[in-house]
């Protein structure tokens, strides 16, 4: 058995690509914290800046997180700051997988790995959970595969929740990513329409090569900088009373809430879809709506 590995190595590391950072995914990350803690290592997370199937199938896939945003629920839902991104490129695509976790094991200082039951990695996909223990077990590396898991009778994937996103459907999404769905963004100067009806909103970008939303309006919470939240409610879509261009927007009026806040980072957590977004024939139909919208969402938001 070669030892050699594993002399200076510190870190327990989980090996995905962890899109939305799932409850599938949260049993690695547990394991990988029982493991750190257990031999006195450090809990890291090892993940790709680009999705390998956008370069390896040539797919059109749309994330349910940047990668900002996967570390940022990294930090605060699993307090693992240790989060490598290497690039997914045509050099790392043909990198066999014996090549790859001897870089892995030398360039990061790993002593045990963790990974689900599904992981493939190396060119063409030829490495797998099995390869992995066997190689591991050969070099005193430390390793464990997380079975999958089942919530309701289905396992819980990054697919299966984007499509759920797609839909509108946040309090399914919640139910298999353990948290609420969201999007981060610095608060950007708007159309000033909403202000203007006494229903002031923050504009938001959806990420680039992220899921769109299901258009339409959501109960939400405004999370800022210092911890603090409101209640809120987004409307997703194309302005249909006002926009001429369907360019998709993200508008969140926060209740109770009338600071500027222009170059404030706010972080909104998507809850409950509350309607489809519609076209009303004047301003005045638009902001009875949005309040009668705000009462159903601090409805929704009560027990959140």
């Amino acid at each position: 058995m070669d030892h050699s590995f594993t002399q200076l190595n510190k870190r327990c590391i989980a090996l995905g690509f962890f899109d939305g950072v799932h409850l599938g995914h949260a049993a690695l990350l547990n394991r990988v914290k029982e493991r750190a803690a257990e031999n006195g290592l450090s809990p890291a997370v090892l993940t790709f800046d680009m999705h390998p199937d956008i370069l390896v199938h040539r797919e059109d896939l749309r994330l349910i997180t940047d990668c900002d945003s996967r570390k940022e629920i990294l930090s605060r839902c699993f307090g693992i700051e240790d989060v490598i991104v290497i690039p997914f490129d045509v050099q790392m695509m043909n990198t066999s997988w014996e090549d790859f976790l001897s870089r892995l094991i030398g360039e990061y200082e790993v002593s045990h790995i963790v990974v689900g039951y599904d992981f493939t990695f190396g060119a063409k996909g030829a490495g797998n959970a099995e390869k992995l223990l066997t190689w591991c077990g050969d070099h005193g590396i430390g390793c464990d595969v997380i079975n999958p898991v089942i919530i309701d009778g289905v396992v819980v994937s990054s697919t299966l929740i984007r499509e759920l996103i797609r839909k509108g459907d946040m309090e399914a999404a919640f139910n298999f990513l353990g948290h609420p769905y969201c999007i981060s963004d610095t608060v950007q100067p708007g159309y000033q329409i909403g202000r203007k009806m006494a229903a002031p909103t923050i504009n938001m970008r959806i990420p680039e090569g992220t899921v769109v939303p299901a258009f339409g309006v959501y109960a939400t919470k405004a999370i800022f900088p210092d911890g603090s939240e409101f209640d809120a409610v987004t409307n997703i879509g194309v302005r249909p009373t006002f926009g001429e261009n369907n360019e998709i927007t993200v508008e969140t009026h926060i209740l109770d809430f009338s600071e500027n806040i222009y170059g404030v980072t706010v972080r909104v957590d998507f809850y409950s879809f509350i309607r489809q977004e519609e076209k009303f024939s004047d301003c005045l139909a638009l902001s009875e709506q949005i309040k009668r919208d705000a009462e159903r969402a601090r409805e929704l938001l009560k027990l959140k």
